[in-house]
């Protein structure tokens, strides 16, 4: 396929739209079912950017959750505690432990939920039976991956009424290493960010503590790749190898701090015995009671808690979770990790990450205050990298 005729563009007004080859090869891609759009394609193209360097870097598959070309969350295949599963409402499924694909999703998906409705999936690896069923039951726009199980392609193509978006990758397509875009008639040219994150760019520890643990990098690679295709500013929280707060694109860096540290809290807080307890009606569809959640935790639009609101989502009124639940409960998280995509300005956000239980990190460096945000660091007995390497991406 040289080209494929899109319906519009960004928006219904944006017309011809179409998918190419500037130097008249086939498109390195197959679409086994739906008519994916442009944004479609824009979150199919960066997520599975995504999942191929963390399964290059970790050796483990992985998956993540895209939205309006930036990851909701992102994940490496690792068994998911008992409560996680309960979190992620994944806990019926008898074979999850079985498929290290279906857990990198369960937990990609599982991280921000009312982020992630009517999302973009990238899977490193072929789709397998189990993850096209977890895929199945959620509200998506479509999905890439390298390829499909013939069950699970089945299982998928009933999805959005027969017209759910598939796309099968070439795995083996490697792009140029030159990459062009216009905007507003001006065409800019610029080398692919092909810089690799692994390991080695941790080895500038710059706080006194300098304990790093195997897990704390696998999450700091986690946080750094994902930052990778997160439109800038961007700040990623991440632990069990997983990203469980995003703040992108932010113009200010604590603003990043503070959005990915609230979406990171949330999804603690979601593990919390009276999140997990919540009565929900039977009727309750799997969005609505995100929302929910969120509302619980958050205290936002409504007090779901309260008398003649309650009665809409339990069949009994739930007790509130209370700002002493709430501090109690972030007051035991510990061993987070974050990376930044550029450098801190101003010690601030070290202090924001602690509340949510931050203890190692990796930004760029090169601030005129880097000795203030190192000494914040310090305080706190935090281990922070420096990693000399800037991760925009617009």
């Amino acid at each position: 396929m040289k080209e494929f005729e899109l319906k519009y563009g960004c928006n219904p007004n944006q017309k011809p739209s179409r998918i190419y080859m500037e130097n008249g090869d086939d498109l390195p891609i197959e679409i086994l079912n739906g008519r994916p759009g442009y944004i479609n394609f824009l979150d199919a193209f960066n997520s599975y950017q995504l999942v191929m360097e963390l399964k290059r870097e970790l050796g483990l598959p992985a998956a993540a959750s895209f939205k309006h070309v930036s990851p909701t969350s992102a994940a490496v295949g690792t068994i998911l505690p008992d409560k996680l599963k309960r979190a992620c409402f994944v806990d019926d499924v008898e074979e999850l432990d079985s498929s290290l694909l279906a857990c990198a999703y369960a937990r990609a998906r599982g991280t921000d939920r009312m982020c992630s409705f009517g999302d973009w999936v990238a899977l490193s690896d072929v789709c397998d039976v189990t993850t096209a069923k977890l895929i199945k039951r959620e509200i998506s726009d479509g999905i890439i991956a390298p390829g499909y199980d013939p069950e699970a392609l089945e299982i998928l193509k009933t999805k959005k009424k027969g017209n759910y978006n598939i796309v099968k990758i070439d795995e083996n397509y490697v792009p140029d290493p030159v990459e062009k875009k216009q905007v507003y008639g001006i065409t800019f040219e610029q080398g692919r960010n092909n810089f690799i994150i692994n390991n080695e760019l941790l080895g500038n520890i710059v706080t006194k503590n300098k304990e790093l643990p195997e897990e704390a990098k696998r999450d700091l690679i986690v946080s750094l790749i994902t930052l990778k295709y997160t439109q800038s500013n961007s700040v990623c929280f991440a632990i069990d190898g997983q990203a469980i707060g995003v703040g992108a694109g932010q113009q200010s860096r604590i603003h990043c701090t503070r959005l990915a540290g609230t979406k990171a809290d949330t999804w603690f807080l979601r593990q919390h015995d009276k999140v997990l307890n919540l009565p929900f009606k039977e009727t309750i569809s799997r969005p609505d009671r995100d929302n929910v959640i969120d509302g619980y935790i958050n205290k936002n639009e409504e007090d779901v808690c309260a008398d003649g609101i309650w009665q809409k989502y339990f069949v009994s009124q739930p007790e509130h979770l209370t700002k002493e639940d709430i501090d109690e409960y972030l007051a035991g998280i510990d061993g987070v990790s974050l990376g930044s995509d550029a450098f801190f300005p101003f010690g601030d956000n070290i202090i924001r990450a602690k509340k949510s239980g931050v203890k190692y990190v990796a930004e760029p460096g090169g601030s005129i205050r880097d000795d203030l945000v190192i000494e914040a660091a310090d305080s706190y007995d935090m281990v922070m990298c420096f990693t000399g390497m800037r991760l925009f991406h617009h």
